[in-house]
Order: C-alpha cells, then sequence, then structure tokens
C-alpha cells in the first residue's frame, strides 16, 4: 500500500477526495489529513508519506510555500486548485501531476497511476523545476526559469531569452549570451508561462522579448530587427499589437 497525506484547508474538498480514493485507488492508503500547510509540515516529518495531495491556495502559507519549507523532499505530489491559473501553468511547465476542484474520479485515477509510474528521480527534477518559477509572496514574477532538456533541466535567467522559435513540439530558445537550446515545450507552453511584459508573439512561429528590439520594419512582410541582427518576420494579425507597443515606449 502506498502511504498517502492529503492537506487542504477545505474540510469538504478532503472529504471528498477520501472517498474517491477509497473507491478508485485501493492501492492508496490514507494515513492522515491536515487543514493547513503548517499542520502538513508536521504530518510530513512524522507520517513519512510516499505520496502527498498538496491544496495550492490555503490560508496562510500556500502549497508552494509549504514546500520551500522542507529541507528534504522525498515523496511525490499531486496539486490540488481551483481557481489558479498562474499555478496551473506553472505546475503543467514542471511537467507534474495536478487536479482541477472538484475532483474527477478519471482524472484522479490517471494521476495517480502517472504518479505511481514516474520514478523518484524524474519527480524531484520536475519538482525543482516548478519551484524556480514560483516566488514567496507572489506569482506575478520571477527572476529564473527551468527549461527542460535531454539532460535535466537548465535554469535560465528570463531577462536572458531573446526569442522563442516553434519547433513542431519543441521550441527553441535562443540567450543573450550566443546560447541557444530545444526545450520539450510547444511554443504555446512558453508563451503561457512568458504571458507579461516584454514577451511578445509576434508571429505564429516567434515569442520574443521585445528588450532586444532594435527597429522594426514596416510593409507587407513587416519584421523586427533585435540584437546580433536577428530578423523575425511579424504576422499581420499581430502588427496592431506589436505598434501599440512601440508607440507606448515613444511616450
Amino acid at each position: 500500500m502506498v502511504r498517502v497525506l492529503i492537506i487542504d484547508d477545505e474540510k469538504h474538498c478532503c472529504d471528498n477526495l477520501q472517498w474517491l480514493l477509497k473507491q478508485y485507488c485501493p492501492e492508496l492508503e490514507v494515513a492522515g489529513v491536515c487543514n493547513s500547510a503548517e499542520k502538513g509540515l508536521e504530518q510530513i516529518r512524522q507520517l513519512q508519506p510516499q505520496l502527498v495531495f498538496l491544496d495550492v491556495e490555503m490560508q496562510g502559507m500556500n502549497g508552494f510555500e509549504m514546500l520551500e519549507a522542507l529541507t528534504d523532499i522525498n515523496f511525490d505530489i499531486i496539486f490540488t486548485t481551483a481557481f489558479n491559473q498562474y499555478a496551473i501553468r506553472a505546475i503543467r511547465f514542471g511537467a507534474l501531476d495536478y487536479l482541477l476542484k472538484p475532483v474527477d474520479k478519471d482524472e484522479l485515477r490517471e494521476a495517480v497511476e502517472k504518479c505511481l509510474n514516474r520514478t523518484q528521480h524524474n519527480s524531484l527534477k520536475q519538482l525543482t523545476a516548478l519551484l524556480t518559477h514560483v516566488q514567496k509572496n507572489t506569482d506575478a514574477a520571477f527572476q529564473k526559469i527551468a527549461l527542460p532538456t535531454l539532460h535535466g533541466f537548465e535554469l535560465v535567467a528570463v531577462s536572458s531569452i531573446i526569442l522563442c522559435e516553434s519547433s513542431s513540439n519543441y521550441t527553441d530558445v535562443k540567450l543573450s549570451d550566443g546560447r541557444h537550446m530545444v526545450i520539450s515545450r510547444t511554443l504555446k507552453d512558453v508563451e503561457e508561462l512568458l504571458d507579461r511584459s516584454p514577451f511578445l508573439r509576434v508571429h505564429n512561429s516567434y515569442l520574443v522579448n521585445l528588450d532586444y528590439a532594435i527597429r522594426y520594419v514596416k510593409g507587407e512582410g513587416g519584421y523586427l530587427v533585435l540584437n546580433n541582427e536577428i530578423t523575425v518576420p511579424v504576422s499581420r494579425s499581430k502588427k496592431e499589437e506589436l505598434l501599440k507597443f512601440i508607440t507606448h515606449l515613444s511616450g
């Protein structure tokens, strides 16, 4: 049996999840239920769970802050959340499992099976990737992101990303130091994570950091010129949005 701990500050969510686990996941045994992150920290140390269902949004300390407070994470995690879109983006980018509330029995079963089949080593790497996206006391800003490569995760400063180019189900990321890396995420995934100024999707295949833009050349086939004379086409549908950004810069 796999020892499970549920951490959620909403009692009805805990009760519902317990019932679903009993009905549809017989290989799991609920060893404890906690209604706060603080209590969760105590129970993790005492019960040594193998799998934790962790609510993202909780009063006082949220789920991400709770994980950052742990010195050793030797268990798998399935996050639960009701509405935090930033949290969902970060979790999905880190390739970790999450469940939207109210929890669906089929999605629960799928998440549990994925978690049980994943190695602990990969789980820890994925968790490290997630936590690099999350800053304490804010979900709006972060300094670094973890880019998933063939060999693990590469931590890069967000400000160093010049350009992201779509390559089927992969994305080619070009950095200010001249390096580039191909990551196993679609450009849409990267766009969702970097969904803030100064990043702008100027073309179906390109997401650019406009801090590196030098000039915009107008015309039917308009294009941007970035540092190192990198040129990027601007699609007709994105031209107006780009011009608004440029006009804002000119005051």
